[in-house]
């Protein structure tokens, strides 16, 4: 994880956010029925009971043996309803680790949570090529909801993965290779967890690397004009603008061959960032843009860190919180942006949480936000002791304004029809999951709205 460098930074602008809370990993194969929540406690769910195959064979003669409705559950770090049911859930925990690899690739069980692959990767001289800023989910989810990180030449996740295990609900095994399987695996990218299990994933790598971050304050506007050229510049440039400020914090990372720099985060410096959150709270969103301003304004950049790529890639959140995430084309992204920032002013919007504004490869998974070319990824967050619905409500139609594609895994209320119009292969992905999928075993309440099927 990153330490000193960036938790200064997020400290000195008040941007401490979500705990990361990781996933308990049973042993049993079959547990009762007991509450689902996923880990900011925005969705929840009774499900009929947890299956936990340790292997595809125990998979499929749970799925040979049982009906009904059934959703695949990872990490819980998904905002959106992905799996929310009253069916069964299916834990791939008990599948994961390294199963293979060679000088380009590596294979992992589906339940392998991304914290784990850069340790495993690191043994053997490899690394991924990115990574997202939280890596607490499974691979497979990450994959499924189309998760990414930040850089013009980045690709999301699913774009970096080569080969895709699934099982489908009727049991057969399904094994699409990207050179192989063209339609298929564009499908299976990002499924949403709707065509099936999977279980295996082949993801491209490449030789260990050395990251170097810096980070620094700036006024969002001069960061705004500039943005695309740092952007092209840096190998991942991101800026989290603060809300009810003319400030933001930004972020620079590039690729070096310095030794090893990262100190640990100090406990009091965690504690005195949880301290400025709750106290910021305190004060009316019209009075804070004064003392925020005056608290940032000639703060120092931090010292720069130096660590294997994904201990920079990856930071600790200390808040939980609930999010919506929208991407935009990349022209329409600055316009965006200040529209949203000029929305929580005007309104008094009562958020503390800095906003996440990055760029990201565009790629060919048909239902990835990035589909088709590079876009402008914003981001807002919402603490979740408190209720994200009249905020991220306010904000929501802005994105839709640009031409804004939902992150799936992220809160946002589109359903097919608005969908169909922003994916342009997105009826076809429909007809490969009615074929995979004939019964709606993995179906729930929101899938069915995405595409467009009666309850």
């Amino acid at each position: 994880m990153t330490g000193l460098s960036r938790r200064a930074m997020l400290l000195r602008t008040l941007a401490a956010t979500a705990a990361a809370v990781t996933g308990h990993r049973s042993g049993a194969q079959t547990t009762s029925s007991l509450p689902w929540r996923n880990w900011s406690g925005g969705q929840s769910s009774t499900p009929a009971g947890r299956f936990a195959p340790a292997s595809e064979e125990a998979l499929q003669s749970f799925l040979a043996t049982t009906h009904g409705a059934l959703r695949p559950v990872g990490a819980g770090h998904s905002f959106s309803g992905l799996v929310p049911t009253n069916g069964h859930l299916v834990v791939l925990d008990r599948i994961a680790g390294l199963t293979g690899h060679d000088a380009a690739s590596a294979t992992f069980g589906a339940g392998t949570r991304l914290s784990e692959t850069g340790p495993v990767l690191e043994a053997i001289g490899q690394a991924l090529n990115n990574l997202p800023d939280i890596d607490r989910q499974t691979l497979a989810g990450a994959i499924a909801t189309g998760t990414h990180g930040t850089g013009y030449n980045l690709t999301s996740l699913a774009a970096q993965s080569t080969g895709i295990r699934l099982i489908a609900p009727d049991g057969t095994i399904h094994d699409l290779e990207r050179a192989k399987d063209e339609a298929l695996f564009r499908a299976a990218q990002v499924s949403l967890g709707a065509l099936g299990l999977v279980t295996q994933v082949r993801m491209q790598t490449r030789a260990a690397y050395r990251l170097k971050e810096r980070s620094w304050m700036q006024l969002t506007e001069e960061v705004l004009e500039d943005f695309e050229t740092k952007a092209r510049t840096h190998r991942h440039f991101e800026m989290f603008p603060l809300t009810h400020s003319k400030y933001a914090s930004v972020l620079a990372i590039d690729e070096t061959d310095d030794p090893i720099d990262n100190p640990p985060v100090p406990e009091a410096e965690a504690a005195a960032s949880d301290d400025l959150m709750r106290n910021l709270q305190n004060v009316p969103p019209m009075a804070r843009q004064t003392i925020i301003d005056a608290a940032v304004a000639d703060t120092p950049a931090s010292p720069s860190i130096v660590d294997a790529s994904y201990k920079v890639l990856a930071n600790v959140r200390n808040y939980r919180f609930n999010e919506m995430e929208y991407s935009v084309p990349i022209e329409a992204g600055a316009a965006c942006l200040r529209e949203i920032l000029k929305t929580i002013s005007d309104d008094n919007i009562d958020v503390v949480f800095p906003l996440e504004y990055r760029y990201v490869a565009g790629d060919d998974a048909w239902l990835s936000m990035f589909h088709g070319g590079p876009r402008a990824s914003i981001s807002i967050h919402r603490d979740a002791r408190f209720d994200y619905r009249p905020y991220f409500d306010a904000i929501e139609p802005i994105f839709w304004k640009y031409e804004g594609r939902p992150h799936w895994g992220k809160v946002h209320a589109l359903g097919y029809q608005e969908l169909r119009k922003l994916y342009p292969r997105f009826d076809e992905f429909r007809a490969i999951r009615e074929s995979f999928d004939p019964q709606g075993r993995l179906l729930n309440a929101h899938l069915k709205h995405v595409f467009g099927i009666a309850s």
